[in-house]
């Protein structure tokens, strides 16, 4: 009978007892959590793209037919122009997404006190910054980059279609323009320039938004003018603006670029991991960037709500 009741008691708890979870699915449903919350973060560039392309089919794309007259010489850098254009704004589109997610990302939960309620669930303060981290390192340049080639791809039909109905040669467009290895480049680009590179200052404005209670951009530029303006002042010298203004823009030297620091999807761009990893740059910027998200993590445990 003990028997019975025990297997029976033990069949009970396992079925009230919580499965255990693993620490990636954890992380990927709270990256879905935030793509939840700041829907921004993919109707942003969608509502962006779907703008140029408007503005490239009344304009450039009516003007294919004098494609003829071009220099040949010059025939590449004529058609590829409204490409550039396109992935130059998708990439400022995805800066700007960076920059105001960071501001908002810890801030936003105990400003609206949603922080009590995230912190009753099983997940770690761990888990939590390391997800909202992934979204300007990860998820944003897959956003950015998806939109970008979609947009691209849409011109190059619209474009196809025109030089058709104008009985030009739509092979040599193709030929010429290289869309898979322009694809390629943006979104080496993209995770070098634009997630890597600026890694500090997104782990920076996290740090700031897990720490002040508002105008957190304020705040967390504060501290650079401050030390920019004293070192301009006593030294003369403005290199730690003109350091911390390379991590906003994502210029990263030696990546490959010629000395005019051609459009980097243009097919004289070199792709250069190499090169890109052995830069002490590149490895003090994640060195940086992890410290700061190390102490978001603490804020976060030892701050509550607003």
């Amino acid at each position: 009978m003990n028997t019975q009741s025990n297997a029976v008691s033990a069949s009970v708890d396992a079925q009230v007892s919580p499965a255990t979870v693993s620490a990636t699915h954890l992380w990927y449903w709270s990256v879905r959590r935030e793509l939840w919350e700041y829907r921004f973060l993919y109707l942003a560039p969608v509502g962006v793209a779907a703008a140029y392309l408007f503005a490239f089919a009344v304009g450039p794309l009516l003007h294919n037919h004098h494609l003829s007259a071009v220099d040949p010489l010059q025939y590449r850098e004529t058609i590829a122009l409204p490409y550039d254009i396109a992935g130059g704004l998708m990439m400022l589109v995805g800066i700007l997404m960076s920059i105001f997610y960071c501001s908002d990302a810890l801030h936003g939960e105990r400003r609206d006190r949603s922080i009590l309620f995230w912190k009753s669930l099983p997940v770690s303060d761990w888990t939590t910054v390391l997800a909202k981290a992934s979204i300007p390192l990860l998820v944003v340049p897959l956003i950015t980059f998806t939109v970008a080639v979609a947009v691209e791809w849409i011109m190059l039909l619209l474009a196809s279609i025109a030089l058709l109905g104008h009985g030009s040669s739509v092979a040599r467009y193709w030929s010429e323009l290289s869309f898979f290895q322009m694809s390629l480049l943006l979104l080496y680009h993209l995770f070098t320039a634009h997630a890597i590179w600026p890694a500090p200052l997104y782990a920076w404005l996290m740090l700031v938004s897990a720490w002040a209670k508002r105008a957190v951009l304020l705040v967390a530029a504060l501290p650079v003018i401050v030390i920019g303006a004293i070192q301009l002042l006593l030294f003369g010298s403005s290199s730690f603006a003109r350091l911390v203004g390379e991590r906003v823009i994502g210029h990263i030297p030696d990546l490959g670029m010629g000395p005019d620091h051609m459009f980097p999807t243009n097919p004289m761009f070199h792709l250069t991991p190499v090169q890109y990893l052995l830069d002490p740059a590149v490895w003090a910027g994640l060195l940086v960037a992890a410290g700061f998200l190390a102490l978001a993590v603490r804020l976060r445990r030892s701050h509550g709500p607003i």
